[in-house]
């Protein structure tokens, strides 16, 4: 017997669950996007199996229904499903990057009988929109659900059992520590990034030249820097709590080493390096965290005309897809002048082994 799932938004993230769910043959998805262009465009490219013009008819056929909608907007659509002659056993989710204000709207549905389980794929790309959509997306990436304490466990495992197929990480979690984990890895990181980036706009006022410096090592400590602000703006309304208090211990971090600083112990300062250091290299490197991956590697190359081509024909050579390249100009601490960038992990190590056959390059791995 076939499953209905029904995705309303169909951007990077609903548009990739639905080609994974996909994988799946007993399931049919029909989809749906406030931009028509969106929703035409996932249906003629493969992404959903059937359009819904209107979402009420949709919803009351579906055993599945995600919001893969901003936070603010799937608040606005669960409030507005009230109304609706859902299926007595539908499963309502969402991918939402913030949770406790879900879970608080999600109470009425909980009331009127309606199964909600909150949900949050960690996974991205550097593109957005349908067209960027790939059914391989959240495979090693961590997929956390926030059900109800008290949750009906048949009801999960039913979600569990169909997200299974997009081979993503899948972990149950509090709504309270999702959003506290997430705000000290991927919501208050970018709130860094963006005052970083802030900074840099006062002092190149003054020192014109900062920017082109910028290009290397700095810019791509700011990359998330470049996110949505339109989302951002909402993950950082929704989480302002927990942000404030992870802002409060950056600040107390920061007046720690303004002390080693002026202290000026140089023993001391090598030990906080050495600390951070440690803590960093230990870091996982197999799997994808909170914030989407960008799989870099970087070629020691030699100046002589024609190298990138070079190197670019191997990986062509052997159909290896690249998302991105650049030439590094600023190389402090940073290995090799090319940097290439891949959509996957195997694609990256796929990259290493052809560069190594073909060339005497050295590469490294940040």
């Amino acid at each position: 017997m076939k499953q209905t799932i029904f995705i309303i938004g169909l951007g990077l993230i609903g548009g990739s669950l639905a080609l994974g769910l996909k994988r799946n043959e007993h399931v049919t998805v029909i989809g749906y996007d406030a931009h028509t262009p969106s929703l035409r465009t996932a249906k003629r490219i493969g992404v959903i199996d059937e359009m819904a013009v209107h979402l009420k008819e949709a919803a009351e056929i579906a055993d599945i229904i995600v919001f893969a909608t901003p936070v603010n907007e799937t608040i606005r659509l669960m409030n507005e499903i009230l109304a609706w002659d859902l299926k007595e056993q539908v499963i309502v989710t969402d991918t939402g990057s913030t949770k406790n204000e879900i879970m608080k709207a999600a109470i009425s549905l909980r009331e009127q009988g309606i199964t909600f389980i909150g949900g949050h794929p960690m996974a991205g790309s550097h593109k957005s929109g349908v067209e960027a959509a790939r059914a391989h997306l959240f495979e090693n990436a961590y997929y956390l659900l926030t059900p109800f304490p008290n949750e009906n466990k048949e009801e999960v495992t039913i979600l569990t059992n169909l997200l299974q197929v997009t081979k993503a990480k899948i972990v149950q979690v509090k709504a309270e520590e999702h959003d506290h984990m997430t705000a000290v890895v991927s919501h208050f990181p970018h709130l860094v990034a963006a005052s970083l980036v802030h900074q840099l706009a006062g002092e190149n006022e003054k020192f014109p030249f900062t920017k082109q410096l910028a290009a290397g090592g700095f810019r791509d400590l700011t990359r998330i820097a470049s996110s949505n602000p339109i989302m951002w703006r909402d993950i950082t309304v929704q989480n302002r709590r927990e942000l404030s208090n992870q802002l409060q211990m950056w600040t107390e971090e920061m007046i720690r080493l303004q002390n080693l600083l002026l202290h000026a112990d140089e023993e001391d300062i090598e030990k906080y390096f050495q600390t951070a250091k440690q803590v960093r290299d230990e870091l996982p490197i197999t799997a994808q965290g909170a914030m989407f991956s960008v799989f870099d590697l970087y070629v020691d190359i030699p100046d002589y005309p024609g190298v990138i081509s070079e190197i670019t024909g191997y990986l062509a050579r052997d159909r290896i897809s690249i998302t991105n390249l650049r030439i590094v100009e600023t190389r402090v601490d940073v290995f090799g002048i090319l940097v290439i960038s891949f959509q996957t992990m195997d694609d990256r190590a796929k990259a290493v082994a052809c560069i190594a056959k073909n060339t005497t390059f050295e590469t490294y791995i940040s």
